[in-house]
């Protein structure tokens, strides 16, 4: 237990006093090295923690979070569709089909993939009407054959809204591919931010789809949304049991596992690498400390030979290390929620001010970094760079437990 007298020596070595500037120096710069680390750790985490959220809300937004295919051809959809809406979690079940195609425009051949929806199913205040836009969904009418671009495939087209485009389907005529095609006009032109949507991505009334996909209005699966994507597993576990076999399933969360592994991955790269900030810093504890330990080696046999313990000894630097490790954390702690809290204000301003940006938008679909804060990396942050900041003194401390008074005091 550490009694008062190891806390006064500790805090009374730790000072700055007369001919201690090379170890107040070092003292301060190890405070400031884990302030420092422990901020830009607060900082970078949180704005990759946003990042992350904001990449999947985007991705999310016209994705289906859990798609349900029936093996039969004529499965009765509607049945289907209010055994899967009555279960917890589900949001919204959207019957429609999808195709890969190529499309064209004069000379401009585009490969891209064609969901056919039912505008009506979709509801008006949902997130997928929100990214598309009501008034885009509402000129999809059956048998009109119009269709919505992604902005990007819009731009490798070279077409505006009005103009006509070739959708090229392949088919099978006496074992034998042929390509047919239909002429669509061009609805709308789309934004969903990501570029598995805007670059890939056209949309037209299933029933048109449907046709082309030689299924005769009818749809090829229902895509069931979520009140909370993250919850994936658990809901479609519930659905398999409900609906038992004979039906083929895919959710978002194994279609783009490769991608939040790798901004996962990144992410934990990232901290490791800060992480070595803040142990750096740490171990300039051990320099500080040894340094007291040389200046005060006579202070030390004098206060041996009243006595003091080895134990308590240790206790001192042990004291001295803590102060600098704790004061330093809860300094990048505060420095660090400051700034991750107002990051999107922050960088703006700095953008603005020094006339660079950071996200621009010809390069990023994410054109602001947003910042999300989590309890996981407010108890890890502070909790290594303790650990780290206590490792550091065991060293000077055993150091200063083993000088002999009688060594130090021989020639006095």
């Amino acid at each position: 237990m550490i009694r008062p007298l190891e806390f006064f020596i500790g805090l009374r070595y730790l000072s700055t006093g007369r001919g201690r500037g090379p170890v107040s120096f070092t003292s301060a710069a190890s405070f400031l090295g884990i302030g420092l680390g422990v901020a830009a750790l607060i900082v970078i985490l949180s704005a990759m923690n946003g990042l992350e959220a904001e990449s999947r809300s985007r991705l999310l937004n016209l994705s289906e979070h859990i798609t349900v295919r029936p093996d039969r051809v004529d499965a009765d959809f509607e049945a289907l569709r209010r055994v899967v809406g009555a279960v917890e979690g589900v949001a919204s079940v959207v019957p429609f089909v999808r195709l890969e195609t190529m499309l064209s425009s004069g000379a401009d051949l585009k490969p891209a993939i064609i969901r056919g929806i039912d505008p009506g199913a979709e509801g008006p205040d949902s997130e997928f009407s929100r990214v598309v836009g009501a008034d885009r969904l509402a000129a999809l009418v059956p048998g009109s054959n119009q269709i919505l671009l992604g902005r990007f495939v819009a731009a490798n087209l070279r077409v505006e809204v009005g103009d006509r485009i070739t959708l090229w389907v392949a088919e099978v005529e006496a074992g034998r591919p042929k390509p047919r095609r239909t002429s669509f006009t061009v609805a709308g032109i789309f934004s969903a931010g990501v570029e598995a949507h805007d670059a890939n991505l056209a949309l037209t009334h299933l029933g048109d789809a449907s046709r082309l996909n030689g299924l005769d209005g009818r749809p090829e699966a229902i895509a069931v949304r979520l009140d909370e994507p993250m919850n994936v597993a658990s809901v479609e576990r519930v659905l398999r049991e409900r609906l038992g076999t004979g039906y083929r399933w895919s959710n978002w969360a194994e279609e783009n596992r490769s991608l939040f592994q790798a901004m996962a991955i990144e992410k934990t790269m990232i901290t490791i690498v800060l992480m070595f900030i803040a142990g750096i810093a740490a171990f300039n504890i051990v320099a500080s400390l040894m340094m007291v330990v040389n200046e005060k080696e006579k202070g030390i046999a004098i206060l041996r030979t009243m006595g003091l313990s080895p134990k308590k000894l240790t206790r001192i630097f042990l004291v001295q290390g803590a102060l600098i490790g704790v004061g330093g954390t809860l300094a990048g702690v505060v420095i660090g929620l400051a700034l991750a809290l107002n990051l999107e204000t922050i960088l703006p301003w700095l953008e603005q001010t020094f006339g660079f940006q950071i996200m621009p938008g010809d390069v990023y679909y994410v054109t602001r970094v947003p910042s999300e804060i989590r309890l996981g990396d407010l108890l890890l942050i502070p909790g290594f760079a303790l650990a780290m900041t206590l490792l550091a003194t065991v060293y000077p401390s055993r150091r200063a437990a083993k000088i002999e008074p009688a060594d130090v005091l021989r020639y006095e």
